[in-house]
């Protein structure tokens, strides 16, 4: 396997990942709400859980898409502008009263893959300055 396809399959499961996420909170919101890292009293309301499901769910497919027609500088854009929600969700978690670095571990852990798919998808496309 080529150090391109590696990335290129990486960044495809990790799109996949994305789409089952957003697919839980759409269809099980409160089991997605375990994984996340914030506890809500719903009362029956699952408004957050339906956003959170339909962004990831969203993101996924267009991660997916654009490693599988290999759109690789319009997949490094989005992975690189898509690192903010990872942060964002981490910010979140690490401020609610029960946040914690392990609750918000899943969300450092996106962040790191993301930066990662992304330099991989970059340079895995570049030529060589030196011979092998």
């Amino acid at each position: 396997m080529t150090r391109s396809n590696f990335f290129k399959y990486l960044t495809i499961c990790s799109g996949l990942i994305l789409v089952y996420i957003g697919l839980k909170f759409l269809l099980q919101p409160e089991a997605g709400e375990i994984g996340f890292g914030l506890h809500f009293q719903e009362n029956g309301d699952y408004s957050f859980h339906y956003i959170k499901g339909i962004r990831d769910l969203f993101t996924g497919m267009i991660i997916v898409l654009l490693a599988a027609m290999n759109e690789r500088k319009a997949l490094i854009v989005v992975l690189l502008v898509g690192i903010m929600i990872p942060f964002t969700d981490m910010t979140l978690v690490l401020q609610a009263t029960h946040g914690n670095v392990m609750t918000a571990m899943p969300h450092i852990t996106a962040i790191v893959l993301t930066a990662i798919a992304a330099a991989g998808t970059w340079f895995s496309g570049r030529k060589a300055i030196l011979p092998a």
